[in-house]
């Protein structure tokens, strides 16, 4: 009975001490979460793509003329990129007006310091209601004040591209 007890405690013991180490964060992995990619602020980003046969991107509005997404290859000046992680960028379009540029899948970034650049871009594009809370979202992304964020109270629709290859270039 003796042995059984301290068998018992010992058991009990260990099974504590490899609980508390399950949950112990493992320093390594925390630091690679934080460790932030720096990517060149030129080159080409996502799937290969060329720069031929390219439109300006004001003429994306003529370009798009049903419901279904289109392919379109547009070249324009980065006017916003996503500051939490390069997920998307905007492009002028005048007139007050932006494009809105979604990586592919999320399979690949831009620079966050390529707003002002020159771009070429290949995707899908569309023109589609954007909601209340993606525009918040993308507002939050901007790094917009909250007095900003919280002005955003109805859709809106936008011109969008669902980007497999980007070239930026000063």
């Amino acid at each position: 009975m003796i042995i059984s007890r301290h068998l018992m405690l010992l058991l009990f013991s260990a099974a504590i001490v490899f609980a508390q180490s399950c949950g112990s964060p493992n320093p390594k992995n925390e630091a690679e979460e934080t460790t932030e990619v720096v990517l060149p602020s030129v080159g080409a980003f996502g799937e290969a793509i060329s720069k031929e046969g390219a439109v300006p991107v004001s003429e994306i509005a003529s370009l798009i003329n049903t419901d279904e997404a289109i392919p379109v290859k547009v070249s324009g000046t980065i006017v916003e990129v996503c500051q939490h992680s390069g997920c998307w960028l905007t492009l002028d379009l005048g007139q007050g007006q932006t494009l809105q540029v979604n990586m592919k899948d999320h399979a690949y970034s831009v620079p966050k310091d390529a707003s002002g650049k020159k771009v070429w871009v290949e995707g899908e594009a569309l023109r589609e209601l954007i909601s209340v809370e993606l525009l918040k979202h993308y507002a939050e992304d901007a790094g917009r004040s909250r007095e900003y964020i919280d002005s955003i109270t109805r859709d809106e629709w936008q011109y969008t591209i669902e980007a497999k290859g980007v070239i930026i270039e000063e």
